[in-house]
């Protein structure tokens, strides 16, 4: 994720996602906080736009995180909100995401969730870390309308702390699905994320130890067919011999 800064947008894009005026409004009760955001490439990118207007902020962090994770950008996944405490993405129910029935498709869905959750994890580590996802699952209990869908990801100051003390855990981020077209009181949709997170030095390690495997299997093919190839050269050699 280096460069993140560089790349926020230099215009801001005017016309929001449909409908999101209307209906971005709180859906789950904010926590409250008393820590400080830690100092990291995304808090410096929130402390860049906190000044701007709420359509503007959202705007630029949707073009820049967008760009961080270009698959996610291609959906237009749009952030309403990106806090320490909770992230709130949206989707529009565009073409382009569909299912065969005409509302946003399980995966899409899928998708935001992890969005939501990686992203409040994000925010809440220090550089030197990184964040993986472990595992995931999805259940649909009820047919989804056809509007808009939202993620909702929410971290108590407790939990924020155990982040930020354990260099190499994981744990399950609470994300809450909203069908914001419904008004139906049953979750469509349940989700449990489980994420987890390892120093950058041991990735690291992990990659070389891995390259490094692969270098010795390598060489030992190559030491094979040497010894395959002197063998035979003997074998010619002493065949040669005998025939004079």
């Amino acid at each position: 994720m280096s460069g993140l800064l560089k790349k926020r947008p230099s215009k801001l894009n005017k016309k929001l996602p449909a409908k999101i005026a209307d209906i971005a409004k709180p859906t789950v009760d904010k926590p409250n906080s008393t820590l400080k955001p830690i100092n990291n490439q995304f808090s410096k990118l929130l402390s860049v736009t906190k000044y701007l207007p709420a359509g503007a902020r959202s705007s630029i962090l949707s073009k820049a995180f967008g760009k961080v994770v270009p698959y996610v950008g291609t959906t237009g996944v749009y952030y309403e909100t990106v806090e320490p405490n909770q992230v709130v993405v949206s989707l529009n129910n565009s073409k382009a995401v569909q299912n065969h029935i005409g509302s946003i498709h399980a995966v899409a869905i899928t998708l935001l969730a992890e969005t939501a959750t990686g992203f409040i994890l994000g925010l809440n580590l220090p550089s030197d870390r990184v964040l993986l996802i472990k595992s995931y699952s999805v259940n649909f209990y009820r047919p989804i309308k056809k509007g808009q869908m939202a993620a909702i990801a929410s971290l108590s100051d407790e939990q924020r702390l155990d982040i930020l003390n354990t260099p190499k855990g994981e744990m399950v981020i609470p994300c809450v699905i909203h069908d914001r077209e419904s008004d139906s009181e049953r979750d469509p949709i349940v989700v449990e994320m489980t994420w987890a997170w390892i120093p950058k030095s041991e990735l690291e390690a992990r990659r070389q130890g891995k390259a490094n495997e692969k270098s010795v299997e390598a060489d030992t093919k190559v030491e094979s067919k040497e010894t395959e190839q002197d063998s035979q050269s003997a074998a010619n050699d002493d065949e040669a011999v005998v025939n004079k």
